[in-house]
């Protein structure tokens, strides 16, 4: 028998990628390729980064807890207050959502560093998306991988990471660079505008002449019309006996440029699943639904996940769990609210009390269900109902039979 024993496996070798100089990289090898900056100056993405982003940094997340199948709100866990109201960090809680979210759209992913003392969380630092790489292995099964920020290396269940589009948990694709064709007809078109701005909107072309011009005279005439496309108070070029303009551009109203900008606005907020009406104006309550069902709710979703798998203990997951409440998303319209609240309270399945807490209203302490008739009133901790018009109170209960008693059951 070969005196040779099993070799264990060694660690697959990490190699460090996707650093901050790709981005420049990326930049310099592609003509069409959009950076961050440039994007936010279309005007139709940056309304709907800062809507999508505005709307979620505004969305409370709640700790639920499922108790023998039932559903409890935990309402003193130190995780709620980080995440809603402050981080411990120099960011709120409202800071540090929208950040996270505008990460998520236009950058490789929202992170931020989960600072622990043992199994409880003390604060929660928001890591901009350009300053955090990778080392991580070849292997396209049992991928591993380890975070760097500024040359220390973090493993990754020490930060919180909202990835979109993501193929190997460590990074995701923004909006950016999965659409950059669109998004550079866009930038172009307002530089173009920019361009006929400055220049008063001069067209573009070259002077015919009918004979050969001298040199100084071509000089005159080139530096006249350099002072003509500047924009500056000499504004006239006169063209001497012989010489003749010929345009060689179209302005703006012949390249239809109003008509592309509403067309490439609308294809934006395609990108976005978002209606055009929501930055745009005139939303109908159709338009509201489809935001928050098609826009909000999938990027909702990866938030939930992710504060899931990193803010819970393992002992917790199952029976705890984060989730963004979506109702704060009525509150826009008063009236419709409060029909929705009249109808919860007629059927029952909602108390006074409740419906003033959602409001931020104190408790009036009627811990009352209406039946029906709109005048019985019935107290679930006692199973006791009661009939104000006939001054009569009943009990659910079946009446207890007493030694030697007999319980009519007619």
């Amino acid at each position: 028998m070969w005196p040779f024993r099993l070799r264990a496996d060694m660690e697959p070798e990490k190699k460090e990628t996707e650093s901050n100089e790709d981005a420049l990289l990326r930049a310099s090898l592609s003509d069409d390729y959009m950076t961050r900056d440039q994007a936010m100056n279309v005007p139709a993405f940056a309304a709907c980064v800062n809507k999508i982003a505005e709307t979620v940094s505004t969305i409370p997340i709640r700790l639920y807890r499922l108790v023998d199948g039932k559903l409890e709100a935990v309402e003193d866990d130190a995780r709620v207050r980080l995440l809603n109201d402050d981080t411990g960090d120099t960011m709120d809680g409202v800071q540090f959502k929208r950040a996270l979210a505008r990460d998520y759209l236009m950058g490789k992913g929202g992170y931020a560093f989960i600072n622990r003392m043992g199994n409880r969380i003390r604060s929660l630092h928001y890591v901009k998306e350009n300053e955090v790489s990778f080392l991580f292995t070849s292997d396209p099964i049992f991928k591993d991988y380890d975070i760097m920020i500024q040359g220390t290396k973090y493993r990754p269940f020490e930060f919180i990471k909202v990835l979109r589009n993501t193929e190997d948990g460590r990074s995701g694709q923004s909006i950016i660079s999965e659409n950059s064709e669109i998004l550079s007809v866009a930038y172009h078109s307002l530089k173009y505008e920019k361009n006929l701005v400055k220049t008063g909107g001069n067209k573009k072309g070259f002077v015919k002449s009918a004979k050969k011009l001298a040199e100084p005279a071509i000089k005159a005439l080139k530096d006249a019309w350099r002072r003509l496309y500047q924009n500056s108070t000499e504004n006239v070029v006169i063209l001497n006996d012989g010489l003749e303009f010929q345009e060689a551009s179209n302005t703006s109203v012949e390249l239809q440029l109003n008509e592309n900008k509403k067309t490439n606005s609308d294809e934006i907020c395609k990108l976005f699943n978002m209606p055009p009406a929501m930055i745009n104006g005139g939303v109908t309550e159709q338009d509201k639904t489809n935001f928050v069902q098609y826009c909000l709710n999938p990027i909702l979703k990866e938030f939930e996940c992710a504060l899931n798998r990193d803010l819970l203990l393992e002992s917790e997951k199952g029976s705890y769990y984060f989730a963004a409440d979506t109702s704060e998303l009525t509150k826009g319209d008063i009236e419709k609210r409060f029909r929705a609240y009249e109808t919860a309270s007629k059927n029952g399945f909602m108390q006074i009390d409740e419906i003033r807490l959602r409001e931020n209203l104190p408790p009036l302490g009627l811990d009352f269900v209406r039946l029906g008739l709109q005048d019985v009133l019935y107290d679930p901790e006692t199973k006791q109902f009661y009939m104000p018009n006939m001054n009569q109170t009943g009990g659910l209960e079946q009446p207890v039979q007493k030694e030697g008693e007999k319980i009519d059951e007619n």
